[in-house]
Parts: C-alpha cells; structure tokens; sequence
C-alpha cells in the first residue's frame, strides 16, 4: 500500500488502529504487538474509544518492515531480524536488555523463559504438562528403536503432542503462550527416565535429571542444571531459530516451529557440539594428560571441541557462569581440571577460551550422564527461545523470510536433456 502522509494541514496527524494496521498490511492485533514490543508508540485521545498512532512513526515502521521483507541489510546482504529479545555485545549478553548470567543465577528456567515471552518475571512458577498430551507423547517416543538420539526423541514429541492439540493451529499470543507452558514440560516427560524413582513434578530441571542420569541428584547439581538451562534459552538468531522464525514466518503452528529448531540442532556444529567435548573429556581423563588428546585432534585436522566461539573475542558469558557453579559439585574435581588442561594445552597452539560445551561436558561427565546429555539440556533449554522467536514473527508481515536466490547455472534457453 503507498505511503500515506500527514495532509499540509495536520503535521502530526494521527491514524486510528484500522489505519495504521491497513498502511502496515498487519492485522488490528499486530499493531498492538508492535506497541507492546517497544516499537511503535499509541496514544488515546480524550473522548476516543480508541488507540492512535503518530503517522511519520507509522511510516518509519513500515519501511523497516519492507527493508527486512526484502532481505536487505546494512551489513553486506546479509539478512537481518529486527528483535527485542537477545543482544549480544562486547562477551556479554542480554535478554530484554538485563545482563543474562545474573538473570540464571537468581531465577529459575521456568521464571527466565516467562520474562523471555512477556517481559515479566512469574516468581516460582512451574510448568505442568496435561497427562493426555504426556500419553500421546511418550506412546510415539517409546515407539522408536533404542539407539535413537534424544533430539529425535523431542522432535518425534513435539509433533505427537501437536495431534494431541486441536487448538495448535490458533497463533494468538495468549494460545502461543499456553502451548509453550505445556510442551516443553511434555518434551521433558516424554523422554525415557534413566532413574526408576524418578520426579514428574517440582521445577523443570528437576524432572530433566531423572532422563539424564542414573546419579541421585544433590542440590549443588540440581542448581547448576538449572542454571545451565537459562543461560541457554536463547543466544539471538542462531541457525536453528532462523528456522523456527521461517517457519513461523509461514505461519506454522508452534509445535512445528519448535520440529524445525530441533531439525536445525542436531547437526555437530550446533546443538551436538556438547556431546564431542564429553568425549574429548573423557579421552583426558582416560590417559590422565590433555597433551595426546589435543594432538590426535590437530594432527586429524580437526579443530578441538568446547574451545572458542565466534560472537565472543573473549570468554563465552555462559561458560564462565557455569564453571564458577561446577566447582560446588561433589566429584566434579577431575573433569574440571580435565576441561583445564585442554585449555592449557590448546593455549600453545591457539589461546582460546573454553565455550559453553565445555562447561556442559565438564557438568554430563561428573554426574555419570551420557555424551549426548548436553544435546538434550540444549535443546529442552533453547524451546523456550524458539517460541519467543516465534511469537516476535508471529506479528510480522507473513513470509517476509524469504531471500532471492542469486543463480548461477547455466543461462537459458538450454537445449532439452537428451
């Protein structure tokens, strides 16, 4: 629609709710989106019964949203998402603008993923997922053969649960927000428990201990786990939620938003990333010095797990705020100085810091988990991110994720295959 300006008469005209959301091409709910989000301003005039909006505001807000349905950015044709949600700036982070590893270490995964969808802080709140959603969920989860790898597990999960949910195809924010609140704690029960005497209730990490290791969990343990899972809820628009963000972008409900994310992570370089630091860790400890290790790993070619990240210089947030946890951790000792020798070790070759999935491993080795525990921590963990994501696209323009392709094969017309 052409940009509608303010006549001569009216410099500061003002546009009602239809209008402004006509001139946007949204819907009346993803203006209010737009001013719930910081992004446009509203003001209700005296007498009115209704929201109005400065119009050159207006205008601006649109030619963002054009620039970005375009794929054009000002950062050499890259694509470019505006969101609220995480910034990432100078080896810190931010959700919603508060420091992240101060937010995990005084809130729980639950309380962190509630302020990453609203905005505001629900102290104590807990996520309880229906017994028939559970039902459906673990059927199709325990339907799989044995070897099957947790991030399977959680995508077969999340599609059973969506079956079980006539109400997923309503992309509200009040519906977005209700599935979210039962299918991570779903995805969670759904996994196959490695302790019999296992926790269905209590707060999430507490639940996700008894699918991750046979140990009993102390307090120490159960408060890095926790942590660990809100200090990855989100980290801005990594590969896997660029995916669920096209997916919402297409109007995919959430559950299948969330099946794209975790397609996304399984690959090595993502969310399976922890499970080769466990390894390398346990290869450590195996022959007692990380010399040989991190030469097997050079000499292959291969760059050495749980080392460096390329959105921090310096020292990964998350790593830091783990490793000060570990050091509470009964038996924890030798994995830590395990993690310490790589880093050492690695320093005379390349001085990197240790990631994230070195924090991890050091946390699945010394409680008795398996290598693939940190993929399933990282994945439960970052839903919660997804469906913000998803919920910040839900109020955008529809299919605005689609870049143009740049061909370059064979110029037509060609001649028929033969």
């Amino acid at each position: 629609m052409r940009d509608q300006e303010p006549s001569p008469g009216h410099p500061e005209r003002r546009l009602s709710t239809k209008e402004t959301a006509e001139l946007l091409g949204v819907k009346p709910e993803t203006v209010y989106a737009y001013v719930s989000r910081g992004q446009l301003g509203s003001r209700r005039e005296p007498g009115g019964r209704g929201s109005t909006f400065d119009a050159k505001e207006v205008q601006a807000l649109g030619r963002r949203n054009r620039r970005e349905s375009s794929g054009s950015s000002s950062s050499g044709g890259e694509l470019s998402v505006r969101t609220s949600i995480t910034l990432i700036d100078k080896d810190r982070y931010y959700f919603r603008g508060v420091d992240a590893t101060r937010l995990a270490a005084r809130h729980s995964y639950e309380e962190i993923a509630e302020w990453l969808w609203t905005g505001e802080l629900r102290p104590g709140i807990t996520f309880t997922a229906p017994k028939a959603a559970v039902a459906v969920a673990r059927r199709a989860v325990d339907a799989l053969p044995e070897h099957t790898g947790p991030t399977d597990r959680l995508r077969v999960a999340a599609i059973a649960a969506a079956t079980a949910d006539p109400l997923r195809f309503d992309l509200s924010e009040d519906a977005v927000l209700g599935t979210a609140r039962i299918l991570i704690p779903t995805l969670v029960a759904a996994l196959p428990p490695v302790r019999r005497a296992h926790r269905d209730e209590g707060p999430l990490a507490h639940r996700l201990w008894a699918r991750l290791s046979g140990q009993p969990a102390d307090e120490a343990s159960l408060h890095v786990l926790d942590t660990a899972l809100g200090l990855l809820v989100d980290h801005d628009l990594a590969a896997s939620t660029l995916a669920v963000r096209v997916a919402a972008s297409a109007r995919a409900h959430p559950y299948a938003a969330v099946s794209s994310g975790l397609g996304v992570l399984e690959g090595p370089l993502h969310g399976a990333a922890s499970g080769l630091a466990h390894r390398l860790l346990l290869d450590v400890l195996d022959q007692g010095s990380a010399a040989p290790v991190v030469a097997d790993e050079l000499r292959a070619g291969r760059r050495v797990p749980g080392l460096g990240h390329r959105l921090y210089p310096g020292e990964d947030p998350r790593a830091r705020a783990l490793f000060a946890l570990l050091k509470e951790i009964p038996g924890a000792g030798p994995a830590l100085a395990a993690a310490r020798d790589i880093v050492a070790t690695t320093a005379r070759h390349t001085p990197l810091h240790a990631n994230v999935d070195l924090a991890l491993a050091v946390l699945t080795v010394s409680s008795g988990m398996l290598s693939t525990a940190g993929e399933t921590i990282f994945a439960v963990a970052r839903t919660a991110g997804w469906i913000a994501h998803a919920l910040e696209e839900y109020g955008e323009r529809p299919l605005r994720m689609r870049p143009s392709g740049h061909y370059v094969g064979p110029r037509p017309p060609q001649p028929l295959p033969e």
